[in-house]
């Protein structure tokens, strides 16, 4: 009897990265690459429709990064289980996500092998973790798991404000803001002021930096 194959959703901004992984995962016939986005809120609209089994994500995507995307999957009825594929193994990334509630973590530079592991463990109901990572998880819990207070104020955003933090952040004008996120510009004027005010940050330099230090953005995008 010919069991159900996973769908599989693929989220990364480099499209080389996309086809790689394409390309491994259908090498496997209980595998079935079902979509691809090349932003976190690309990634969600095409979860909310296509309702795959798994969705495997990058963090540093533009327009919404794979953390608040991740957040926003999980915050939904959606079953679909998350599995974020990084090359980043900062604490701060480890520590949010599982806090969220993410399926798997893993290292861009994991065997082929450790990805087809982590998707059958995945969709058992279980966890899977790179080894790097599990020991970032104990040793942040050595630490007795502390936020800082960056984290404290970046918490105090609604998911709507992150997303507009974001784009911010990244140089894009309040009209585009406005277009993408479906609002208007007024409405987004005023998830500006309340971000400053949130974060008391006065400038958009200083926001850029609290960015780049939260990990928010990339400074080698």
């Amino acid at each position: 009897m010919k069991h159900p194959q996973i769908e599989i959703v693929i989220a990364d901004d480099h499209t080389i990265v996309r086809q790689g992984l394409r390309k491994l995962l259908e090498e496997e016939e209980c595998l079935k690459i079902t979509g691809e986005a090349m932003d976190g809120r690309e990634a969600i609209q095409i979860v909310q429709k296509l309702k795959p089994d798994i969705v495997i994500m990058d963090i540093a995507m533009p327009i919404l990064n794979g953390i608040e995307a991740a957040r926003q999957i999980k915050q939904s009825e959606l079953k679909t289980k998350v599995i974020i594929l990084s090359m980043h193994d900062h604490t701060r990334y480890i520590r949010e996500l599982l806090s969220i509630g993410v399926s798997g973590y893993l290292l861009k530079n994991a065997a082929s092998g450790d990805i087809i592991k982590a998707i059958h463990a995945v969709i058992k109901g279980e966890s899977y973790l790179s080894p790097t990572i599990s020991n970032r998880v104990i040793e942040d819990y050595v630490g007795m798991n502390k936020k800082t207070s960056q984290d404290e104020l970046y918490n105090t955003l609604t998911n709507r404000e992150r997303e507009v933090f974001q784009m911010m952040v990244e140089g894009y004008p309040t009209k585009e803001i406005a277009e993408t996120l479906c609002l208007s510009p007024s409405t987004v004027k005023s998830h500006r002021s309340n971000i400053m005010e949130k974060l008391k940050m006065d400038n958009i330099s200083k926001l850029i930096q609290y960015a780049i230090q939260l990990g928010i953005i990339d400074i080698q995008i």
